[in-house]
């Protein structure tokens, strides 16, 4: 028989509420293959590559098993990898680093799942899970919020009493693994060093800001939840605490949950998507203005952040909006241009990863995300350790 993991591959997994995310790496790090389970829940479907396969997904378990399955006929049994890696959403005060799957990891994760109750219950059923399917399959975890670590105190206290701060009432910070795998390629994929003040923009559904000095972080738009910072997809960004009190106090907490984490951000001031992408083929006023708005507030933001690093040297846009819509690069970096920027509007339309101009003090550059390559990465150096 052949023994799990004698072809050195990575199964690099994310989990989330309605969906099993998944890549295949080799021991070099080169991506093999992709995929998705989606629709968990009810009738769904498996993509590997290019191929779809309509499938039954009533739970996360299923899901999993169709995603075993699927790789087995893609010539990937689960005894080809060496590990699988998780992404995992919250790991507190405590997983600031990737860890190897133990009953002590998972323990200290569940005990983050009152931090993060949409997003970790999934990640530790797909670890829960995978253990059960393959049981000699080591497990690793890598964590959003980790990267975040490195701020400051004076960053992540909110201002309030020892005494409920003790209770996990702080600012944590995510995207994390995102920014740490910038931090990884912008050497080799600029050619030039990484800056010692960077300020990472990382723009999706989910949009954050990252202030980056010397490869750490030291501050960040997101806090103790993905809701606040910026205007996103479907969550508003900042908003008033008394605003929110009042909206549960006559609304109820369940639709205030509802209203401010789904039913917000770009749809809720287009009226129309959370899609940056319908949104900027538009001509409506509403569309128009959802598109201005979230700008303006991710200009906005950036001046903290830049007050954080006390400067800047260079700008990176990631994330599927940052790496795509140049028209909302040029908006952002236009807005900058207080600081020297000056953005190459040819570059920038025709998506090169060098956006600024010659004149420009600020460089500015576009990053792929590669979240799922650092996951991995996290995995085969743990496996080294060990």
């Amino acid at each position: 028989m052949t023994r799990p993991g004698s072809d050195g591959y990575v199964l690099v997994v994310n989990a989330g509420s309605s969906s099993i995310k998944f890549a295949v790496f080799d021991s070099n790090l080169s991506q093999i293959l992709n995929g998705i389970a989606d629709g968990i829940g009810g009738p769904g479907q498996l993509r590997l590559g290019n191929v779809k396969t309509a499938r039954e997904l009533p739970d996360h378990a299923i899901a999993l098993q169709a995603v075993l399955q699927g790789l087995t006929t893609q010539g990937f049994p689960v005894t080809r990898f060496q590990v699988a890696a998780h992404r995992v959403v919250h790991g507190g005060l405590d997983l600031t680093r990737p860890n190897r799957i133990t009953r002590n990891t998972l323990a200290a994760i569940k005990r983050c799942t009152a931090l993060a109750p949409l997003h970790n219950p999934h990640n530790i059923a797909a670890i829960e899970t995978l253990a059960r399917l393959a049981p000699d399959l080591p497990q690793t975890a890598s964590f959003d919020t980790a990267f975040h670590a490195t701020n400051p105190e004076v960053a992540t206290r909110y201002a309030l009493p020892p005494e409920i701060e003790a209770r996990g009432f702080r600012r944590y910070g995510f995207h994390g693994i995102s920014y740490a795998a910038l931090v990884d390629s912008f050497p080799e994929l600029t050619g030039t060093p990484l800056p010692k003040r960077l300020l990472a923009f990382h723009l999706g559904n989910g949009a954050s800001i990252c202030a980056i000095r010397d490869g750490r972080s030291v501050a960040t738009t997101m806090g103790y939840s993905p809701l606040s910072g910026l205007t996103m997809g479907t969550r508003t960004g900042e908003i008033d605490g008394n605003a929110v009190l009042r909206l549960a106090e006559t609304d109820g907490i369940a639709a205030t949950h509802r209203l401010l984490n789904h039913d917000s951000g770009l749809r809720g001031l287009s009226g129309v998507s959370s899609d940056m992408r319908v949104l900027m083929a538009k001509e409506t006023p509403a569309s128009q203005f959802a598109i201005e708005h979230f700008c303006y507030w991710a200009q906005r933001h950036a001046g903290s952040m830049i007050a954080a690093l006390q400067g800047l040297d260079a700008i990176v846009f990631t994330g599927g909006i940052g790496e795509n819509a140049a028209a909302i690069r040029s908006r952002i970096s236009c807005g900058l241009g207080w600081l020297g920027m000056q953005i190459d509007e040819a570059a920038n339309a025709d998506g090169e990863p060098r956006l600024h101009s010659e004149d420009s003090a600020i460089a500015c550059w576009i990053i792929p995300a590669q979240e799922e390559r650092r996951i991995a990465r996290d995995a085969l150096s743990l496996l080294e350790k060990t």
